[in-house]
Formats: structure tokens, sequence, C-alpha cells
């Protein structure tokens, strides 16, 4: 009878543990942490990552970490069910004494195929029927999922796409700002820091909120969230370090959306970072580096009032607030290598864009 009882503690406390991941998961429209999806989503991009790492260039490390995201979704599915099977067939062999292989027949039996008819005993328990509506419950919500969660991947991925025609691929700050001078379009900045506010509460929303949507790629390897994010973070910290006498609203307020939402995302992964940095603490991004973005940006005829040397404690400033949570994510994910965004896992070949030729007529 101890026996009995400590196996029914045993299985409830499985069965309620992973219905309290389905509801963290699938239901419940807030940040909240469920251990189990996290370990298993970590083991499925770790054996991707595995993979990835041994890949000598960053197309082919695209690649092969394109599924890690659905491949983890239908992982967490299988293991709940899975989990669900055991903790019934605990529950099954403490109510009815079954032995281990009857229960688990059992639970199976009533958890995948509604099978009461196959049942060996004449008299159905609670425990059959619970374990009977487990089965379609987390299968209906997992598919009801499926629609919101890319849902918001394709209102994500829109954004990103149409910034490749303003960055270029990848995307980059200095590159933001040198094409908009080149064809005379610097006006249309604020259009275009406006909406990368909102996508950034848009993104901190849907991805505290569903993280496995962090590890989804975009469709092409030159594009990336994190990568778009960072280069519109830095022409706006641009625009503010070189041209004061502009309106600094729109700039400023994508900034502070784009840093939140990096430290929302920071705290859904358990990163730890600076909540107050200092202005004229260090940057990984070098002066040369920087030197380097401002060319691009003067062979466009970008307008610059601050000369670089005045403009760098300005821009410094800035991006302190979000540099080295944007680069521990883009390794962390491995982001493709774009100018300005960090080293990655492995010694990848930094991909730049190229401005396209101006070729309008003479006249």
């Amino acid at each position: 009878m101890a026996v009995r009882v400590l196996l029914g503690i045993l299985g409830a406390v499985v069965v309620l543990g992973i219905f309290s991941s389905v509801l963290c998961t699938l239901v419940i429209p807030r940040p909240t942490r469920s251990s189990f999806t996290q370990i298993v989503q970590r083991v499925v991009c770790r054996a991707f990552q595995l993979v990835a790492d041994r890949l000598p260039s960053a197309e082919a490390q695209d690649r092969v970490l394109a599924p890690v995201a659905a491949v983890a979704i239908v992982a967490t599915l299988i293991g709940w069910l899975i989990s669900f099977m055991l903790g019934y067939a605990l529950l099954e062999a403490a109510v009815s004494g079954f032995g281990p292989r009857t229960a688990l027949t059992e639970s199976g039996s009533s958890l995948f195929t509604l099978g009461f008819a196959s049942s060996k005993r004449a008299t159905l328990t609670a425990i059959d029927f619970c374990a009977a509506a487990t089965g379609p419950i987390v299968v209906g919500l997992q598919v009801g999922f499926l629609p919101t969660l890319y849902g918001a991947y394709q209102r994500r991925e829109t954004e990103v796409t149409l910034l490749e025609t303003r960055a270029g691929s990848p995307p980059w700050g200095p590159e933001v700002l040198a094409r908009y001078a080149q064809v005379e379009l610097l006006d249309s900045l604020t259009e275009l820091f406006r909406n990368w506010e909102r996508w950034s509460a848009e993104v901190s929303e849907s991805h505290t909120t569903y993280p496995v949507l962090i590890q989804f790629r975009s469709p092409k390897p030159g594009r990336n969230w994190l990568i778009a994010l960072l280069s519109v973070m830095d022409a706006a910290a641009l625009r503010l370090a070189f041209n004061p006498s502009q309106p600094p609203a729109e700039a400023r307020m994508a900034l502070r959306a784009g840093f939140v939402c990096l430290r929302d995302l920071a705290d859904t992964r358990g990163i730890p970072y600076d909540h107050d940095p200092r202005p004229d603490d260090p940057l990984l991004l070098g002066y040369e580096d920087f030197l380097w973005g401002v060319a691009r940006m003067a062979e466009q005829g970008y307008p610059m009032e601050r000369t670089p040397e005045d403009a760098w404690p300005h821009f410094r400033g800035w991006r302190v607030n979000y540099e080295s949570l944007a680069y521990r994510l883009a390794k962390d994910i491995d982001a493709v290598p774009a100018p300005w965004s960090g080293p990655r896992r492995t010694a990848v070949a930094v991909r730049t864009p190229l401005t396209p030729v101006d070729r309008r007529p003479v006249g």
C-alpha cells in the first residue's frame, strides 16, 4: 500500500507539472517560464549547433540551423505526451495495482487513441477519462498555437525584408544613412525610426511570450531580425551623434524601444546585463571600425554637423546601452556575420553590404 501511495504521488506530480508546462507555453499570454520546455528546446538547439559549428561558411550554418525552431516545437509536443503517458501510468499503477507494462499500456491506450474499448477492465476509472481527454486537449492547443506563432513571425519578417532596400544585406547602421543620403531621402528617416519603435514593441511582446520565436530564422541567409534591429539602432545613434540640430524624438524613441526589447529578451533567456551603464563605459566596437562606417556615409554625401572625433563620445554613449546584449544574442543564435555585430561561435567572414551605384542621368 505504501508503494502504491508513493507511485500515486509521483504520478500526480508528473501530470500536474506537465500541465503547468503546457499552460505556461501555450495558454498564458505573458512571459512565463517552463523548465521542461526550456530543457527540451536547449537540447534540440545544441544538437543542431554541434553540427553547424563544424561547417566553414555562414550560409551552410544557416541551412543547418533553419529547422531548429520547428523541430523544437515538435519535440516539445512529443515530450509532453510521453511525460503524460508516464504520469498516468504511475497513477494507474497506484489506483488499479497494475504492473509497469500493463499500466503503460492502459495509459497509452487512453492518452493516444481514446482507447476505452481496448481496456482490459470492465470498469473505467477517473484516471482513464482524464488521460483520454489530455491527448486531444494538448494536441489541439498546440495546433491552435501555431497560427499565432507564425503570424508573429510573418509580421516580424515583413519589416526585416523592407529594410533590405534601405540597409543592404546584411543590414548595417552606416549603410542605412548612406543609402538615405544617396537618394536624398534623409527627411524620411523619422518614418523609419517610428516604424521600428513599434516593431521593437511587438517583438518584445511576442518573443518573450513565445521564446521559441527567437530561434526562427529569416527566409534568406543574409537577413536576420536581430541584425536588422541592431542596424536601425546604430543608424539612430549615428544620426543623434552627427546631427544634433535634427529632430531627435523619433531616433531617441527607436533607440529606447530597441534596447528595452533586447533587455526583455535577455531577461527571458537569463542573460545578465548592466541596467544603468555609464556613457563613457568601453565598447567592443573600436574607433577604427567606427571611422570605417563613417567613411561609408561620407562617400554618399551624408551631411555631418560634427567631426567623427567629436561625434564618437555621443555615439558611444548611446551604443553602450545595447551593444553587449546585441552581441551576446547574435552569438547565441548565430546571426549572419554583419559589420558591427560582434563575434560568432566560429570564425566566419564578415559580410559587408554593397551600396548600389547611383546611375541617375547627369543634367
